[in-house]
């Protein structure tokens, strides 16, 4: 799973052995995922490039969904050996959404899709959230949970719809980011319910990152780490260890 989220040709010089990514990526046991990790280490860079792996893969598209402030005023960084003007590039459709409303507005209207997209990238999750609009919409001080709940249940239901009809050698994930401080997510207990896949990211220092697998429904790659540095303006894989 880690490897979906480097290039091809980083991966390839850091592991003699590794299983190839279509065997995981039809695995349908582990599609909708939770990246965790503190502010600037790296998150959106690492969603960017998954996005391009999902897309390079397969003639589908990939959806990125984000705030258009915080895409452009931090920018990801990409792997050197990725063209940034690739046609690839073209299949990774980047959707501005302001609040979480714009989230369940797409994804009640999900199921009408003609064809559906491979991925769906979230990010940045809770910053769709405002406290004070959620407690007075929903009438109570954990009205932000609420919301929150409501939303990961729509979207969650949505991917489950997509990999229904979808026939068994193809699938949509969904992978959603959030910013957390200390060693484990903020709001775990939300999130696990309906993200049943947790990446972490520990920081090392400013520009270097550990990103390990925390949960996953079979348990089989718990212990599996990838780490990487930013130091360059580039995504750049230091170290990978897949069990």
């Amino acid at each position: 799973m880690l490897e979906q989220f480097f290039s091809e040709s980083e991966v390839n010089a850091k592991l003699v052995e590794r299983k190839s990514r279509t065997n995981e990526s039809t695995d349908k046991k582990n599609q909708r995922i939770l990246l965790s990790g503190p502010s600037h280490s790296g998150k959106t860079s690492l969603l960017l490039q998954f996005a391009y792996n999902c897309a390079r893969e397969t003639s589908a598209t990939v959806v990125f969904l984000c705030k258009r402030n915080n895409f452009e005023k931090n920018p990801p960084f990409l792997p050197q050996d990725v063209d940034p003007s690739s046609e690839i590039f073209e299949r990774v459709h980047i959707k501005y959404i302001e609040d979480d409303e714009g989230i369940r507005k797409y994804f009640a209207a999900f199921h009408m899709h003609s064809n559906f997209p491979r991925a769906v990238i979230l990010d940045d999750f809770c910053e769709f959230f405002d406290e004070g609009k959620c407690r007075e919409k929903y009438g109570q001080a954990r009205g932000c949970d609420v919301a929150m709940v409501r939303t990961l249940a729509l979207c969650c239901d949505a991917i489950n719809h997509a990999n229904d009809k979808l026939p068994s050698t193809e699938s949509c994930k969904l992978l959603i980011s959030d910013s957390h401080i200390g060693d484990t997510p903020r709001l775990l207990y939300i999130y696990q319910r309906w993200l049943p896949c947790i990446l972490t990211v520990n920081a090392h220092d400013g520009f270097t990152f550990t990103l390990k697998i925390s949960n996953l429904p079979d348990k089989p790659k718990i212990g599996s780490y990838a780490k990487y540095s930013t130091a360059l303006q580039y995504l750049t894989l230091v170290e990978m260890q897949s069990k």
